[in-house]
C-alpha cells in the first residue's frame, strides 16, 4: 500500500547529520540552519517516503539498474554519489507512526507507480538549464541527486508538451498564476521584461525580451531571473488561473527559495507560497533567508490576533481584490511551522512559536538567521557606549 499523505509526522534518528527529528508537518512547513545539517536530506527523504515507485520507475526507464536487496546502491543513485550509507544499522525513520526500513523502500520501489505526490524544487535548479532549456534526465550523471534529475525532466516535458509558439510569452500569461502574482514578478524579478521561448537554429531556447529590443540569451540573464525562472517554471502547473489544488500532487518543496534574489522579490516569491497553500497544497521550504521567517512570523502574530486579511495584502503592497482578499483569508486559517537543524548532534528544534522573548537561543535567533544582526547591534552598541564614556572621562 502506497504510504498515505494524510498525517504527515516524519520521524528520523541517525540520518547522515541528523541525530533525531521529529517533524510535524504544517500548511507551510520552514526548515532553517547552517549547511549540511541535513534539512535537504530530510526533505529528499519525505519524497523518497511518499514517491519511492515512481521514483524508482524511472530510474530503470532511464536505464539505472540495481539488485533486488542493495538498497545502499538504490539510496546513492537516490539521494546522490557517496550517499548511499546515509542509512545505517543506526537509523530510524518513521512516518505517522509507522517504522520504515530501508528494505521497505526496496519493497515500495519493485512496484511500477506513475502517481507522484511531492513536486519537489531543488537548489540546484540553474543547473537543470542547459542554455535557455531544461536537460534530459539522461544527460546526468550516475552520482547527481535524483531530485535534480527529476526536476530538469520535469520541467522539459512541461515545456515541450505544452510549449507557446516560438515568439510567444511563456512568462506572463493570463490563465498561469493570480493577476496579483503576475504583477508582482514582473514589477520585482522581470522588470517588464517577458520570458518568451525562441528557436536559434534548431534548438530551442527560453529568452528574455523587452518591447521590440533583441532578445537576451540565458547565460546574460541576472543571476536572480537565472535562478527564480526554473522555479517559476516548475510551479507554473501548479497554479493555473481560478483553479484548486492539482491532483495527485499534495505536496511542494522548495529549497532556497532566496537564492539571487533581492528581498523585494523574494516577497514575490512568497506571495507565490501563499497563493499554493490557498489552494491546498502542504508546502515545506528550507531556507537561509530572515525574509521568509520575518512572513512567517508576522502571519502567526496575524493569526493570534484575528486579523482581518486585508492586513495580510499589506505585507506584500498588494491590492485588495475578491480573489487577492479570498486568498489572504484562507492564510490565516492555516498552521505554520518552523524547525531548526543543527550540526553538533543535538536534536532538531521545534521554534514555531518565533517568540522575541524566548528562552531557548535557537528560538530567540530564529535558527541563527539574526545571530549576526543581533551581534552587530550589541557590538557597534557597546563600542559608542564605551567612546561616550571615555569622552565623558576626558572632559
Amino acid at each position: 500500500m502506497h504510504p498515505s499523505s494524510s498525517g504527515a509526522v516524519l520521524s528520523v534518528e541517525n540520518l547522515g547529520p541528523i541525530a533525531k527529528a521529529e517533524i510535524d508537518f504544517g500548511d507551510l512547513t520552514v526548515l532553517v540552519g547552517p549547511q549540511a545539517s541535513g534539512k535537504s536530506i530530510l526533505l529528499q527523504t519525505l519524497k523518497l517516503q511518499l514517491d519511492a515507485r515512481h521514483i524508482a520507475t524511472r530510474l530503470r526507464k532511464y536505464g539505472f539498474t540495481w539488485e533486488r536487496a542493495d538498497y545502499q546502491t538504490f539510496l546513492e543513485l537516490y539521494f546522490g554519489e557517496g550517499l548511499g550509507g546515509l542509512w545505517s544499522d543506526k537509523t530510524k525513520i518513521a512516518w505517522n507512526g509507522r517504522t520504515t526500513e530501508a528494505q521497505d523502500l526496496m519493497s515500495l520501489a519493485r512496484q511500477d507507480e506513475e502517481r507522484v505526490l511531492v513536486s519537489y524544487i531543488p537548489a540546484q535548479r540553474v543547473l537543470v538549464m542547459q542554455n535557455g532549456w531544461p536537460r534530459h534526465f539522461e544527460s546526468y550523471s550516475q552520482g547527481d541527486p535524483y531530485v535534480v534529475k527529476g526536476f530538469s525532466e520535469y520541467l522539459r516535458l512541461q515545456m515541450e508538451r505544452g510549449s507557446p509558439r516560438d515568439g510567444a510569452a511563456v512568462f506572463p500569461q493570463n490563465g498561469l498564476l493570480a493577476a496579483e502574482t503576475r504583477e508582482l514578478l514582473t514589477r520585482s524579478i522581470f522588470g517588464g521584461f517577458a520570458l518568451k521561448q525562441a528557436t536559434q537554429g534548431a534548438q530551442r531556447r527560453l529568452v528574455l525580451q523587452h518591447g521590440d529590443r533583441a532578445p537576451l540569451p540565458f547565460m546574460v540573464w541576472s543571476a536572480g531571473q537565472r535562478e527564480f525562472s526554473p522555479l517559476l517554471l516548475g510551479l507554473y502547473g501548479h497554479l493555473p488561473e481560478g483553479s484548486e489544488r492539482l491532483s495527485p500532487v499534495e505536496w511542494i518543496v522548495l529549497e532556497e527559495p532566496e537564492m539571487g534574489l533581492h528581498p523585494r522579490a523574494i516577497s514575490a516569491v512568497l506571495y507565490m507560497v501563499l497563493e499554493l497553500l490557498t489552494r491546498g497544497y502542504r508546502v515545506c521550504i528550507s531556507t537561509h533567508s530572515p525574509h521568509v521567517l520575518d512572513l512567517v512570523w508576522a502571519l502567526r502574530v496575524l493569526i493570534e490576533h484575528n486579523a482581518p486579511p486585508e492586513v495580510v495584502l499589506k505585507l506584500f503592497a498588494v491590492a485588495a481584490s475578491p480573489a487577492s482578499m479570498k486568498m489572504a483569508a484562507s492564510i490565516l486559517n492555516k498552521k505554520l511551522k518552523v524547525y531548526s537543524f543543527n550540526r553538533d548532534g543535538r536534536p532538531v528544534t521545534d521554534i514555531s512559536r518565533l517568540d522575541p522573548d524566548s528562552a531557548s537561543p535557537e528560538e530567540l535567533s530564529w535558527g541563527g538567521l539574526t545571530e549576526f544582526s543581533a551581534r552587530t547591534a550589541d557590538v557597534v552598541a557597546d563600542f559608542v557606549a564605551s567612546q561616550r564614556r571615555t569622552e565623558s572621562d576626558e572632559s
